[in-house]
């Protein structure tokens, strides 16, 4: 059976403008999430490797999985979210602003931020990374939904563009693609298909969560 590869976000995070946004966690409906995608895994059941960026709410989604899924946790730095600490919090009108800014123009460094064409360099060489050699089952990564929709991008073909993103919602979506062909098979999905098995096909939304 060909081996799976997926790619889910952390779902809805507490804002805590003080804070230092990789240091946010799970708010009590996106850890309920986790929690019951954890009790009922699905169509993760084949899952071997669990790879989860560094922040703090990534982890909080790939814990629990890895825990239920009897699978390896492996933490990579390099899978965070696209560097934004030149401007820090942004309340949501301004962020979305900086957003659109930051997928419509990937050149540029838009307030300091990291470049989505560099942030896209970057998650690619760590997924390229991370599936080099063989593999024994399907594979997990969590993180993040703009480095996320960069991959996907990528992964593709198409060029960077916000409409990829995974839409309004605040996270917890997903979607995956074969280990040897790397062709994503369908749009973002909720991570509750996962538990129905993922067959649902959902097209891509825009904006960012």
């Amino acid at each position: 059976m060909p081996l799976i590869v997926r790619y889910l976000t952390h779902p809805q995070v507490v804002m805590e403008p003080g804070k230092d946004v990789r240091q946010w966690s799970l708010n009590p409906i996106g850890a309920a999430r986790v929690s019951a995608l954890a009790a009922r895994p699905g169509c993760l059941s084949r899952t071997r490797r669990v790879i989860s960026s560094h922040e703090a709410k990534a982890l909080e989604t790939a814990r629990p999985l890895a825990l239920a899924l009897g699978a390896d946790l492996e933490i990579r730095p390099g899978m965070h979210e696209n560097d934004r600490s030149a401007t820090g919090f942004l309340p949501p009108a301004e962020f979305e602003k900086v957003a659109d800014a930051f997928f419509a123009k990937p050149l540029d460094s838009i307030r300091g931020w990291e470049t989505a064409a560099d942030a896209q360099r970057r998650i690619v060489s760590e997924v390229d990374d991370c599936l080099a050699g063989p593999q024994d089952g399907d594979i997990l990564f969590v993180g993040h939904g703009g480095v996320g929709t960069l991959l996907f991008c990528a992964l593709s073909g198409v060029g960077i563009d916000r409409r990829f993103d995974q839409g309004p919602g605040g996270g917890g979506c997903w979607f995956q693609f074969g280990l040897r062909d790397r062709k994503p098979k369908q749009g973002w999905q909720p991570m509750e298909d996962l538990t129905n098995g993922g067959e649902k096909q959902t097209g891509q939304g825009s904006g960012e969560a």
